[in-house]
């Protein structure tokens, strides 16, 4: 499975799965019975239960068919309106954990649906094979109406996760204790992380030793042993950073 590096508004690299075709003609199905069915029941109450038929007698062919897309309009913008509540998901996407997002790391927006709505009109055509070509060949599986909007569909199957970033869950009443992480850099900070969350998976106490030295001699602090474990001071540093830097989740 291809993925695709997007760097979000913190500036943090993070690499997403792109969505398997597979899964997107699924989402695609699962999406498309359920206009089938919201057609089936609007007819049936239009037909049958208020017995409307009537008013179409009379009227020529094109009026007829005015009526009916009237009906049916809600299946006609379906994926562009609920991509645009739902965070570039519909039930369908929901349902096999997919979603449309911005390949420049910003927030997809009603535009970058509507874009990838208008032409969905293009990566229907012939039975969908244009978008199906477009998914298989082009880098990160998009079909036109994403190359065109500068979005791509991942899965969240394997989302990355915070423990992946150097963010970290801060309570809103956290008070710092350490203000000279700003001195840190974003790329500091990730180099901290990484190591000290490998290295107290395998309890490397070595690594942590000389993870809490180096950070102590960068940043100029002396740290009582006694009150603050070495995992207990780093652990604070990661804070302490984000609160500073305001990457808290």
């Amino acid at each position: 499975m291809s993925q695709i590096a997007i760097n979000t508004s913190q500036n943090v690299n993070i690499n997403f799965n792109v969505a398997s075709v597979g899964d997107r003609m699924i989402a695609f199905m699962i999406d498309l019975l359920i206009k089938v069915a919201y057609g089936i029941a609007v007819f049936y109450i239009f037909f049958n239960l208020l017995d409307l038929g009537y008013l179409l007698n009379g009227m020529d062919q094109w009026s007829v068919m005015a009526v009916y897309i009237i009906l049916l309009f809600p299946t006609g913008v379906y994926p562009v309106v609920l991509e645009s509540l739902m965070e570039g998901q519909t039930p369908g996407k929901r349902v096999m954990k997919i979603r449309v997002v911005k390949i420049d790391g910003y927030q997809a927006g009603l535009g970058d649906y509507m874009i990838r709505w208008v032409f969905r009109i293009i990566d229907t055509s012939f039975a969908g094979i244009i978008g199906l070509v477009s998914m298989v060949i082009s880098k990160n599986s998009q079909r036109l109406g994403d190359i065109a909007a500068g979005t791509a569909v991942i899965s969240l199957k394997n989302s990355v996760t915070i423990s992946h970033t150097i963010l970290e869950n801060i309570k809103e009443d956290y008070i710092p204790t350490f203000p000279q992480v700003i001195a840190l850099s974003d790329n500091d900070m990730r180099i901290i992380k990484d190591n000290y969350v490998k290295a107290v998976k395998v309890d490397d106490r070595k690594i942590i030793s000389k993870l809490s030295d180096k950070i102590k001699s960068i940043l100029k602090l002396e740290i009582d042993p006694t009150k603050m474990t070495e995992r207990q001071f780093i652990g604070v540093v990661i804070k302490d950073y984000n609160y500073y830097t305001g990457k808290d989740s």
